[in-house]
């Protein structure tokens, strides 16, 4: 589920999770203290949970991953930037009109319009490159020198300002290269180095 503000602007999963999270939190509702989300929630979710004080677990992508996260860590709140969200006291997938309605729970208790709500959380720029790539090459990236100090170069650059992910796609024949930063055009410069890269080691 992604919501839209009364002023127009998205808010996506991660953004509805901080909000409920922080919600059920200062309820005592939060089990655990803690969220689950995937590897790809923006850098800004986690500064947020920091300052709440709500820890959180990370998991590849996808909610199965997520859920199997919750059932062995007994929480009972997660899900992925993409808008899947499990509220795993009353289900044990992501269910957008269960989502809707604890979004809503949240805004006639607080009495707090969505965008402020949502503004708590501040969003870090997210550049994401898909390379296409061979069966033979996605086999062999994990182990493929070459990239290694690419994403190792750029994390090096980027230290302390963002960070960056690159992981082969489980259903198709691509590598993603995620990174965030403060910095739009340092992000998009590095990501697009790395994607060489792969193009050249891996086609």
């Amino acid at each position: 589920m992604l919501a839209v503000d009364e002023n127009g602007e998205e808010v996506n999963g991660d953004k509805i999770i901080s909000i409920c999270a922080d919600y059920m939190k200062s309820r005592g509702l939060l089990k655990k203290n803690t969220a689950v989300v995937t590897v790809m929630s923006n850098m800004g979710f986690f500064d947020f949970c920091e300052r709440k004080g709500i820890k959180c677990e990370k998991t590849k992508v996808g909610d199965r991953y997520v859920l199997e996260n919750m059932v062995k860590n007994g929480c009972n709140l997660g899900g992925e930037q993409s808008g899947h969200i499990i509220f795993l006291d009353y289900a044990t997938t992501g269910d957008g009109e269960l989502s809707a309605i604890k979004l809503l729970q949240v805004l006639s208790e607080t009495k707090e319009k969505l965008s402020k709500l949502a503004d708590e959380m501040q969003v870090f720029p997210q550049v994401m490159v898909n390379v296409r790539v061979s069966d033979f090459g996605k086999a062999r990236f994990p182990r493929d020198e070459e990239i290694k100090r690419a994403i190792a170069a750029a994390e090096a650059e980027i230290k302390g300002d963002g960070r960056v992910l690159v992981r082969v796609s489980g259903t198709e024949p691509l590598v993603r290269v995620m990174l965030e930063g403060k910095n739009v055009e340092k992000i998009n410069e590095l990501s697009e180095e790395i994607a060489q890269v792969i193009r050249e080691r891996l086609l």
